[in-house]
C-alpha cells in the first residue's frame, strides 16, 4: 500500500495549524476553514512523525463536521497518512470509516437514480466530476445540493481507499468493528464496474482469529487451523503448506523459508521481491469447486459453523510471487489440533468427497 504523501524534511507547527482548522470549523467560517485546511495539508507533509501521531486523531475527528460537498477525502488522506506514520488506527478509524460507508451508500444511490432516469441500456458514467452540471438535478430528481453530494460520492469514492486501508491494515480491532458493515456496500458498488475497489474489498474481507477445518484428501486426514490477517489465498496456500507439510502432518515439499517470512513478518514489507512460492495443493470447496488462489479466505464456505476447505493433489504446477497482498498486514496460520478419525469422517461426510477413507499407497 503506497504512502499517501511523500515525506519532506522541513519542520512545521502542525499542532498549531490543526488548532486553527478546529476553530474555523467550529465557527463555521468558510474562508478561515479554507485557509486552515490548506495550511494543514502542507503541515502534514512537512511535520515530524511525533507531530503526526498527535494530529491524526484530531484530523479524523473533524471529518463529521466537514460538509459532504467539501474536501473530506483529502482530510481523511491527511489523517490516514498520520496513521501510516504512527498515529493510533483505532482512534482514527471510526470517523474515517463512517465517512467511507456514507459515501459508498451515496454512490450507490447516485447509480440507482442515474439508471432510473435514463433510457434502457444507458450506461453509468465514469467517476469524473465533469458529470456535475446544470442538468444533474433534473437527472437525479432532487435539488442541486443533493445531486452534487451524490455525484461527488460517485466521483471520489476511490479517494477514500488509502485512508481506509491505513486503519484497516493496522488493526484487527478496527476490522472487527467496521468490516461487516462496509463490505456489502463496497461489493455492491464494485459490481457496477465503474470503480476499482479491490484493495478496499480485500481489506474488509480479511478474517481474524478464524477457525478453519482443513481436510487433506490424499491422506484422508483432517486438521483445525486458526488463521488471521491473510490478504489472499496465495498467502493462505503458503501458510497451510508451511503448517501441514512443514509440520510433518502431510507429505510434500514445504514452502521456502523466504516465502513463509514474507507472508508472516510483523515488519511491513519494503518494496517488491523476486521470491517465488510454489503451489503444494489444489484448494477445493466442500462441493469440489475450486477455491482460487486469486481469491480470499472469505471465499471458503461455512459448513456447520466452520469454514471447510479440502486440499487435494495439484492438477498442475503453480507458482507466484511470494510478496503478500497487504504489505502492512502479516498473516498467521496456527495449527489448533489434528482431528480424530471419527471427526474427520464426520467432516468428510459433509462434502461431496465420500467418507475420507485413506487412499491405498
Amino acid at each position: 500500500m503506497p504512502v499517501i504523501f511523500k515525506r519532506k524534511q522541513a519542520a512545521s507547527g502542525l499542532a498549531a495549524v490543526v488548532s486553527q482548522l478546529e476553530e474555523a470549523v467550529a465557527a463555521r467560517d468558510g474562508d478561515r476553514t479554507g485557509r486552515a485546511f490548506t495550511a494543514v495539508m502542507k503541515g502534514v507533509q512537512s511535520a515530524s512523525d511525533a507531530e503526526r501521531i498527535s494530529a491524526g486523531p484530531r484530523l479524523a475527528a473533524l471529518l463529521p463536521a466537514f460538509p459532504p460537498t467539501g474536501p473530506r477525502p483529502m482530510l481523511a488522506m491527511a489523517a490516514g497518512f498520520c496513521v501510516e506514520r504512527g498515529a493510533d488506527p483505532v482512534a482514527c478509524a471510526e470517523p474515517i470509516l463512517d465517512a467511507v460507508h456514507r459515501d459508498l451508500l451515496d454512490a450507490l444511490e447516485f447509480a440507482r437514480r442515474w439508471t432510473a432516469a435514463g433510457e434502457v441500456g444507458d450506461e453509468l458514467p465514469e467517476p469524473d466530476e465533469k458529470i456535475i452540471d446544470d442538468a444533474l438535478p433534473a437527472r437525479l430528481g432532487h435539488d442541486a445540493y443533493e445531486a452534487t453530494r451524490l455525484a461527488l460520492a460517485w466521483c471520489s469514492i476511490q479517494d477514500w481507499q488509502p485512508p481506509a486501508l491505513a486503519v484497516l491494515c493496522r488493526s484487527a480491532e478496527v476490522r472487527r468493528r467496521h468490516a461487516s458493515t462496509l463490505l456489502p456496500a463496497c461489493r455492491d458498488l464494485a459490481a457496477l464496474q465503474q470503480h476499482d475497489l479491490k484493495c478496499l474489498a480485500y481489506a474488509l474481507a480479511v478474517l481474524d482469529d478464524e477457525p478453519l477445518v482443513v481436510l487433506h484428501k490424499p491422506t484422508g486426514t483432517g486438521f483445525e487451523v486458526r488463521i488471521g490477517g491473510i490478504g489472499d489465498n496465495f498467502q493462505l496456500h503458503t501458510l497451510l503448506a508451511h503448517v501441514l507439510v512443514g509440520g510433518g502432518h502431510v507429505p510434500g515439499t514445504p514452502p521456502s523459508a523466504q516465502s513463509v517470512h514474507l507472508a508472516t513478518d510483523p515488519e511491513p514489507a519494503r518494496g517488491r521481491t523476486a521470491v517465488v512460492a510454489t503451489g503444494t495443493f489444489e484448494l477445493l470447496a466442500p462441493d469440489g469447486a475450486p477455491i482460487w488462489n486469486e481469491g480470499l479466505p472469505d471465499d471458503i464456505p461455512v459448513v456447520e459453523g466452520r469454514r471447510l476447505l479440502v486440499l487435494d493433489e495439484p492438477t498442475y504446477q503453480r507458482s507466484w510471487n511470494a510478496d503478500r497482498f497487504f504489505p502492512h498486514l502479516p498473516g498467521t496460520a496456527e495449527p489448533a489440533r489434528v482431528l480424530t478419525p471419527d471427526e474427520t469422517r464426520t467432516w468428510y461426510a459433509r462434502t461431496s468427497l465420500g467418507n475420507g477413507t485413506r487412499r491405498p499407497s
